[in-house]
């Protein structure tokens, strides 16, 4: 079970490699939710995600000269193929053939290795078991790993201390989630930072098997692994690590749909000036759109490795 010590840890080993990202807010935003939204802009982090603090902390704890593998539509991919060319060790990544092309691009810019398979037809996980053993590498998971979601904690120190200097002391803290390893490091360090801040999971409508797993006190298992814009957040079901963290510190899930999503994105161009992936964009899409929250929100904006077609299209439709 990861532990404040080890975020603590994973924040000073990363100090200096990975950014403190701001906690924006726009009036334009907070009128259109009929609340005040602050946002923690990940999307603004090394590599364009949270996932590179993840991605260093697993990769500087690994013994001197291990190779890492991979498994991630693009975030995590990128994530550790930079904390990997940083320590100086190979890193194989083995990604979605329908990922982004930008996100693959980029993390053979990082210099790892890509290897591409179909989520729709292939066992990914036997393919990474496959090359762990022929290759002799470490498997850093994408959320289901004691040092990744340390790393991810981080993004909630930062949230306890940079709340505290905005004046706020409760509020529901909007997360998208996949796997749940920024969720569940989130609310560990606010646990312990701040308590008044409770963690909510939000996900893809459709999608939503933490927040099910959540209502249901069981794993719950997404029906496809296909079917939302919001790739990078897709994932079968909660992690092993992850879930048990989460039904002690969170409150329930949400939902959103993809319109919603891809509206959120729009909208933090727009009014915040970032750019987001639909994904990423969740939580934002919660924070303006769910029924049921408090007067005051945050709210990640997780990543921003959008497809730039996609992207133009977004603003079009939405804008």
């Amino acid at each position: 079970m990861t532990t404040l010590a080890a975020i603590e840890a994973a924040a000073t080993r990363m100090a200096g490699h990975v950014r403190q990202t701001p906690l924006l807010n726009a009036p334009l935003l907070d009128r259109l939710a009929g609340r005040r939204v602050l946002v923690k802009a990940e999307c603004l982090q090394v590599t364009g995600s949270f996932k590179a603090r993840g991605g260093w902390a697993a990769v500087s704890a690994l013994p001197p000269g291990a190779g890492v593998l991979a498994m991630s539509s693009g975030n995590h991919a990128q994530g550790v193929a930079f904390a990997a060319a940083a320590h100086g060790v190979p890193a194989v990544i083995l990604m979605p053939s329908d990922a982004p092309a930008v996100k693959i691009a980029n993390t053979r810019a990082y210099g790892a290795e890509v290897v591409l398979y179909d989520r729709a037809t292939d066992d990914r996980d036997a393919l990474a078991a496959r090359l762990s053993a022929d290759r002799g590498l470490v498997l850093v998971p994408p959320f289901d790993h004691p040092e990744v979601i340390a790393g991810q904690g981080t993004v909630g120190l930062e949230i306890a201390e940079q709340a505290a200097m905005a004046g706020v002391q409760q509020a529901d803290v909007l997360v998208c989630c996949g796997g749940g390893g920024l969720a569940s490091g989130i609310a560990v360090a606010l646990a312990a930072h701040a308590p008044g801040l409770r963690v909510r999971t939000v996900e893809p409508a459709g999608f939503d098997d933490m927040a099910r797993s959540l209502a249901s006190g069981m794993p719950q298992r997404n029906p496809s692994a296909t079917g939302s814009v919001c790739d990078a957040i897709l994932t079968p079901a909660p992690g092993r690590l992850t879930l048990p963290v989460l039904r002690r510190l969170a409150g329930p899930g949400l939902a959103v749909t993809d319109d919603q999503a891809l509206r959120a994105v729009a909208l933090a161009f727009t009014h915040l000036r970032v750019v987001a992936e639909p994904g990423g964009a969740v939580a934002l899409a919660a924070a303006l759109f769910a029924p049921g929250l408090g007067d005051t929100v945050i709210c990640t904006i997780s990543g921003g490795n959008v497809d730039p077609g996609l992207f133009a299209e977004t603003l079009t439709r939405y804008g």
